[in-house]
């Protein structure tokens, strides 16, 4: 339908600009006005061969009359009005639509989108609640355990910029980084008066992409911010429908940028040879392309099952064992609420994620077997710190895959019988009698379980401090 619309603006454009009447342009290609109007309101689709007669009556390429550019500023707002009218959210509504004429004023026009727009906006705001967000990121997780988390389109294009750029082995260097940026058009500019509510700024207008000036030790968290800005380019990505769809190039852009900063190619080779030596660990991979651990964690659930045929799972959990992230294709029972959701979630006490914390020397790898339910796991996890507290980095496979690993040979081993209560969420029955009505606690309050959707409007961004900042630094 948007397409008719616009090839009809498009038509009646150049047949304005020639000084022709419907009559007149008619008579041209022997096509009654009446039909001609139908073509040129979007109502009627017309053939191949019309199109060509009216292309050679205007003195156009028919490529002119195809290209889906608006012609005018006012018939990209009748095209925007008839979209959105027919729009399910318009629909719902159950009102009629307002029929646009050339005598309608511009105002009364951009005040009909705006308020659409509007509509738009606010009824996205009253999806993203903290169930849309758990509902939306279940399916986003079943649907990459589905495909292995692997996205062999990104792959692609990472692996084919890379090589554009000259970048064969080792950690991808800044210079790269802002090479790829060159590329593309775009300049990496680094200032401390971001936004409060956003991690970079693309200004498209000038090509420039703004960037703290602070950065993760080793360089990772510039170079990465700077190649998620880029992806949102590269692939293609507009101002998201959903938080569904704003989680979706979440991933996508954190994705990219893995690629990047760990290329498939180098990558795998590096995992196959540490698997031919049955030395694989998760640290290693990291030095190797000067990531940071949780990176390179990630990173390698999206080889693992692909290319080194193995099945794996993935845990970012706190100190308290609250998951914050979560990945699975070999069986392991993650945490999981009612509505199939595992983040703000707590692991089983005896699982590595929360066992690691335990030890007083965290600078290593902490290798543990854990007996389940589903069957017995190995598990490497990290210790890491941030502004919000310590968390834990877990990578582990089934039993039969640990003979690959670095740590295979730990004689810790634990047992879990979650989600069964009495494993280690159910205090023992002697403690409960000796404890029951002589004790009380204050909760803590977990700041995930009130900030799962960034806040304010929707995705999250000041468009006012936005666009003040963008002014105070674009090019004069």
């Amino acid at each position: 339908m948007a397409e008719l619309l616009m090839l009809g603006q498009r038509l009646r454009h150049f047949r304005v600009a020639k000084g022709l009447t419907l009559d007149q342009l008619g008579g041209r290609v022997g096509i009654a006005p009446s039909q001609l109007s139908m073509i040129e309101n979007g109502r009627r689709e017309p053939r191949l061969s019309v199109l060509e007669q009216l292309a050679a009556a205007l003195d156009v390429r028919l490529a002119d009359l195809l290209d889906e550019t608006p012609p005018t500023e006012r018939a990209a707002l009748e095209v925007e009005l008839e979209r959105l009218q027919q729009g399910p959210l318009y629909r719902q509504l159950g009102l009629p639509d307002i029929r646009v004429t050339r005598s309608m004023p511009q105002e009364t026009l951009e005040a009909l989108v705006g308020l659409h727009r509007e509509l738009a906006r606010r009824s996205r705001d009253a999806i993203a609640t903290p169930e849309e967000a758990r509902r939306a990121n279940t399916e986003l997780r079943e649907h990459m355990r589905g495909e292995d988390n692997h996205i062999a389109e990104i792959e692609e294009i990472a692996s084919r910029m890379l090589r554009d750029v000259g970048h064969t082995t080792g950690a991808l260097t800044h210079r790269s980084v802002s090479v790829m940026a060159e590329r593309l058009g775009f300049e990496l500019i680094y200032v401390s008066t971001l936004p409060h509510s956003t991690r970079s700024v693309t200004d498209l207008e000038h090509g420039r992409i703004y960037l703290p000036p602070a950065s993760i030790p080793g360089g990772h968290g510039l170079r990465s911010m700077a190649l998620q800005a880029m992806a949102h380019r590269v692939l293609e990505h507009s101002e998201p429908a959903d938080y569904a769809e704003f989680l979706r190039q979440r991933l996508e852009i954190n994705y990219f940028a893995a690629a990047c900063l760990m290329p498939l190619e180098q990558s795998v080779t590096f995992l196959k040879a540490r698997r031919q030596h049955r030395d694989i660990a998760v640290e290693d991979f990291r030095d190797a392309f000067g990531v940071t651990h949780e990176a390179a964690a990630l990173r390698f659930t999206n080889l693992a099952t692909t290319h080194l045929g193995m099945t794996v799972h993935f845990l970012r959990a706190g100190d308290d064992g609250a998951v914050y992230k979560a990945y699975e294709n070999d069986g392991l029972r993650l945490p999981v609420d009612v509505t199939g959701s595992t983040e703000g979630q707590f692991v089983c006490r005896h699982w590595a994620a929360r066992r690691a914390f335990d030890r007083t020397t965290r600078t290593t790898e902490f290798y543990q077997y854990t007996d389940t339910p589903e069957g017995t796991f190995w598990d490497s996890a990290q210790i890491g710190s941030a502004s919000t507290g310590e968390f834990s980095i877990t990578v582990g496979v089934p039993f039969a895959d640990a003979k690959w690993f670095r740590g295979r040979e730990t004689t810790v081993r634990e047992v879990s019988r979650c989600p069964d209560v009495s494993c280690c969420k159910r205090p023992p029955a002697q403690l409960a009698e000796r404890w029951k009505g002589k004790a009380w606690s204050s909760a803590k309050l977990h700041a995930h379980i009130l900030s799962p959707l960034p806040s304010g409007t929707f995705p999250g961004v000041d468009d006012q401090e936005l666009y003040e900042f963008l002014e105070a630094h674009a090019p004069r």
